[in-house]
């Protein structure tokens, strides 16, 4: 009696429930499919228009996430499945989720911020949290650094918000600092004289701006001589070793 029993639920499953499955999982194949075929029509438009890099990664994550909530709730529609356990289900699941990510939550509420404040963009030269590189992509969590020797930094979006952010290209240019020791009998005039000469033969500085240089500290054995100099900021870690290397020339003349 059980296995007749059994075979009759079974075979009433098969007939009024199977199909539904069936079409759900084939919905959600197909509805999978057209949202990449969507994302990438999508991104294309973007790109036509020439938005900001920023903007569009953003964007697509965004629109892929909210289809894909949608598809799932017309698959379940589909199958047949309670919606009201299924709400239920949800809603606790939520509130649990809730307290365990709260961070997340206030990583995609940054996200936003970020994109509407624009305290940085894509291709920006920033330090924060004690890292440095340009801003490779800001995603709907995090934003993701490369650093100059090539190392991948990944910084929570709450993190680029609430906290200090230093952003090296928005003024397009950057000071370079170079102190250079030289003994008392050396003529400071004379010193500034072969230093200036040094940097107007130097081709990696910006012509439009002055250069500075003047006796930034006096010590017992001799007084030290402080270089200011503004350049590119894109090229500011070859800039530095090359300036460098020329005044280092530079002050040999001097003895």
């Amino acid at each position: 009696m059980e296995f007749e029993n059994f075979y009759e639920r079974l075979e009433s499953w098969l007939v009024h429930q199977a199909p539904r499955v069936l079409l759900g999982i084939l919905i959600l194949i197909a509805g999978m499919w057209l949202i990449r075929l969507l994302v990438r029509w999508i991104k294309r438009k973007i790109d036509q228009k020439d938005w900001d890099p920023t903007l569009e990664v953003f964007i697509s994550n965004l629109i892929v996430m909210a289809l894909r909530v949608l598809l799932i709730l017309l698959v379940i529609q589909v199958m047949g499945l309670q919606m009201t356990l299924f709400a239920a289900l949800v809603g606790a699941f939520g509130v649990a989720a809730g307290l365990a990510l709260s961070g997340t939550l206030q990583n995609f509420a940054s996200g936003v911020l970020i994109l509407m404040l624009k305290p940085f963009r894509v291709g920006d030269q920033i330090l924060t949290q004690g890292h440095e590189g340009e801003v490779v992509s800001i995603q709907l969590f995090y934003t993701v650094l490369l650093t100059r020797d090539y190392r991948t930094v990944i910084v929570p979006n709450s993190k680029l918000s609430n906290e200090v952010i230093v952003n090296m290209s928005q003024a397009g240019k950057r000071r370079l600092d170079i102190e250079l020791k030289v003994k008392y009998d050396v003529d400071f005039e004379h010193a500034k004289k072969v230093l200036t000469d040094a940097l107007q033969r130097s081709g990696d500085l910006l012509v439009s701006s002055d250069y500075l240089i003047g006796i930034s500290l006096l010590e017992p054995d001799g007084y030290r001589i402080s270089v200011s100099v503004w350049v590119d900021e894109g090229g500011y870690p070859d800039t530095r070793l090359s300036v460098q290397e020329k005044l280092l020339d530079a002050i040999k003349l001097l003895y």
